[in-house]
């Protein structure tokens, strides 16, 4: 079964139309080196909860976004490989993911 591609055209003649994060391997809960921030950076004084680092398929990490989402209440998306929650929610993110296993997990900031 083939993907529905949205790209129309492209000027680039270098240009690889398979998705980044299709093809990758996820690796396993205790290799996963995630950190968690705050931002609230051009977001107009709202707070969100950032996770990067994580290695692995777009399936996987969407997976751990609807979790983490539900575990907080709140609402989120994935994009560019970091999950977005919306809210400060570091330090109960931050214990739902040692507990499910990412035990290399850090805080960022203050």
């Amino acid at each position: 079964m083939s993907k529905k591609r949205n790209i129309v055209y492209s000027t680039n003649p270098n240009y690889d139309y398979d998705d980044e994060n299709e093809d990758l391997e996820t690796l396993e809960p205790r290799e996963q080196k995630l950190k968690v921030l705050i931002d609230r950076k051009q977001r107009k004084g709202k707070s969100v909860t950032i996770i990067t680092g994580f290695k692995g398929s777009n399936d996987d990490i969407k997976d751990l976004a609807k979790t983490l989402k539900s575990k907080c209440g709140g609402g989120g998306s994935t994009k560019d490989g970091e999950i977005l929650v919306q809210g400060e929610f570091k330090d109960k993110i931050y214990s739902f993911l040692i507990d499910m296993g990412y035990q290399q997990t850090k805080k960022v900031g203050g």
